[in-house]
């Protein structure tokens, strides 16, 4: 039972990348050669747009670690849109959020950024995770009187807070 309290709620498809390793940047460049082609793709959420009966997320792309969360300190590859089957609440999917998505390549779009006609990838999405945002922990100094002043550190670090 204790182990289980450890386990991973990110679904195995998330974990698992798909054979191959295809980045945003080689779809927008040859985009007739990647249609149906399977991709582990994820980034920071830029915008959800609900349409009639699916709902599109664009994402800023980022390089994935080995359990498929992006990571903050990668450089980005490119804007793709996921496009998800029925209605997704915006609220409950924030801009600079962090997600995931798994799914097959089903076409390049173009839409402005700026006056700039970008090519969008758009995902078929069979999965997705939405990663929970971290809590950062300061550990402030305290000075503690019945602490050994000829020991180092004198000062002690207090329990963590969150912000």
């Amino acid at each position: 039972m204790l182990l289980s309290g450890c386990a991973s709620k990110v679904p195995v498809i998330i974990g698992t990348p798909p054979g191959g390793d295809i980045r945003v940047d080689e779809v927008q460049q040859k985009q007739n050669s990647f249609i149906d082609a399977k991709v582990r793709w994820g980034g920071d959420i830029i915008s959800v747009e609900n349409l009639a009966d699916e709902t599109h997320i664009e994402i800023l792309a980022r390089q994935l670690n080995e359990t498929g969360k992006p990571k903050d300190e990668s450089r980005s590859s490119g804007r793709f849109i996921a496009r998800i089957e029925g209605y997704l609440e915006p609220e409950e999917y924030p801009k600079d959020q962090k997600i995931t998505v798994t799914g097959s390549v089903i076409e390049v779009i173009k839409k402005p950024v700026g006056d700039y006609p970008y090519p969008y990838p758009v995902v078929d999405v069979e999965a997705y995770y939405l990663w929970p945002k971290q809590k950062h922990y300061a550990r402030p100094y305290y000075y503690d009187p019945f602490y050994d002043p000829f020991y180092f550190p004198y000062w002690r670090r207090y329990p963590y807070y969150y912000w």
